[in-house]
This record gives C-alpha cells, structure tokens and sequence, in this order.
C-alpha cells in the first residue's frame, strides 16, 4: 500500500482541540484518496478510535436522512472527553461515491431502502474496504483500541488490531431517518 504522510497540525473546533494528520493513499487505478487522522495529544495507551467514512450530506449539510453527522458530532465528545481518534475515510456513501449516493437518494425517494438502491445501481450494500486504518493506526504505533462503532463489518475489517471494547454510538432516530435505521439493523447487522 503506497501512502503518503502529511505533517501533524492543530485543528481548534467547537468539540475542542485535536491535532490532524493526512494520509495520501494512491489507488491501484493510479488515483488518490487522501484520509484524515483527527486525535487527541497525548494518546492514551488505549484510545477511542471511531472510523468514520465520508458523508457529506450528513457531515456538512445535518441531512437527516442518515445518522452520518449525529454519529460524528458524538465521537468528537467522547474522543474529546477521554482521547483518541477519529479516522476519516473519504468512502462516501459507502464507497460508491456522491453521484451514485445521489441516485440511491433518488432511489429512496421512490421507496426502495439503501440496501435495495445501492443493488439497482450495480453496487454491493457496502463497498467500503478497511486496510488503510490498519496502516494508519500502525504510524502511530497503535495496537489495541476501544472502537465506537455499531457496524460489525468495521470490527471485521480490524484483523489485526486488538479490540479491547466495542461502545455503541447512540444517537437519536428522527422521522426522516427511522427506515434507514431500522434497514441497517434488519439488512446489514448494525447493533442499534
């Protein structure tokens, strides 16, 4: 895996201050997904470590049609509040890019669930692949972690991280999102 490092910088936000660090990822295809590191200095021996992909509906726009921005905002908290990671993974719409994401939206809006509409458009329930977390969290020499997750394919895709605590994400449902929900619980074997 050919990865480029960027320098560590700080990143004063509203959940407090981290440092971030980039990673540069060239693709077998010959292209870039460049990722970030957001963390807490120090680290604890055992840090909170979220994966978060890519949502820019959610993450940016407050789209309530996910829970994308609600999980982020939560694990700003506690990685604030006890140290640790964010790893942000440039995977939108579960790595079948903003276009295709727009198109399930469309999908969606005609009544089709995520799964059903990422299937329509060709695509897998979940294209997103792990291997580069791994990478990351060996620059810091990061081994063992407590990860805030409710997706069970993000704590098989750590196979060689050491997973001492899995802590649920817990935010709240609204009206625009309870299908959503209940289709990545139902389908996808999220532990909501």
């Amino acid at each position: 895996m050919n990865v480029e490092i960027s320098d560590i910088a700080d990143l004063p936000t509203k959940f407090g201050i981290f440092k971030i660090q980039a990673f540069k990822e060239r693709m077998e295809n010959g292209c870039f997904k460049e990722h970030l590191a957001i963390f807490t200095d120090p680290l604890p021996d055992i840090p909170m470590i979220r994966v978060h992909s890519e949502c820019l509906t959610g993450d940016v726009f407050g789209s309530r049609k996910c829970d994308c921005g609600e999980q982020l905002e939560f694990a700003l908290r506690m990685i604030q509040n006890h140290g640790g990671m964010i790893i942000y993974l440039r995977q939108e719409g579960r790595n079948i890019g903003l276009f295709n994401k727009v198109n399930a939206y469309a999908l969606q809006d005609r009544g089709l669930d995520t799964v059903a509409a990422n299937h329509q458009l060709g695509f897998s329930s979940d294209e997103r692949t792990y291997e580069i977390v791994e990478k990351i969290l060996g620059h810091y020499g990061i081994e063992k972690i407590s990860l805030l997750t409710n997706n069970p394919k993000k704590i098989e895709g750590l196979k060689d991280i050491l997973i001492t605590k899995r802590i649920p994400v817990v935010v709240e449902s609204n009206p625009h999102n309870e299908s959503y929900l209940q289709t990545k619980k139902s389908k996808m074997g999220h532990m909501l």
